[in-house]
């Protein structure tokens, strides 16, 4: 099976998961009466938009990934470091809403640092790929 049949499957099923954490979010807001303070509401906030737009990148990803003229495998890997990414950089955000604190680095801040460094590695192959195929 082609991994441009596969992972966009696997992108549009997490957008629902993206979807409810929209609604938990609203949740949280508008029901609890702010009971998870400034800065957790804020990194909950920038995980669930990032998940969102990362989320449509990798749809547009699968779409051009075909037209870089790489093998099967190597569309495999350059999918997989690509969703790595966005679950890394979107997820670091929900890490550090548990364990962080205001003002310090945390293993969320990392993961979210690690994870752009994964997308921008998958972003930068395709452009290769795209380029060499003119």
């Amino acid at each position: 099976m082609e991994p441009t049949q596969v992972m966009p499957v696997a992108s549009l099923l997490s957008i629902v998961t993206v979807e409810f954490g929209g609604h938990a979010l609203l949740k949280f807001i508008t029901t609890d009466g702010g009971r998870l303070g400034e800065l957790r509401e804020r990194f909950f906030r920038a995980g669930h938009a990032h998940a969102g737009i990362l989320l449509v990148l990798t749809l547009v990803y699968w779409l051009y990934l075909p037209r870089a003229g790489y093998s099967n495998g190597l569309e495999w890997a350059f999918g997989a470091v690509l969703l790595a990414g966005v679950l890394a950089q979107s997820g670091g955000f929900f890490v550090h809403l548990g364990v962080g604190q205001a003002g310090a680095r945390s293993f969320g801040t990392t993961l979210t640092r690690v994870g752009a460094l994964l997308i921008a590695v998958a972003l930068v192959a395709l452009s290769a790929g795209l380029v060499r195929e003119l």
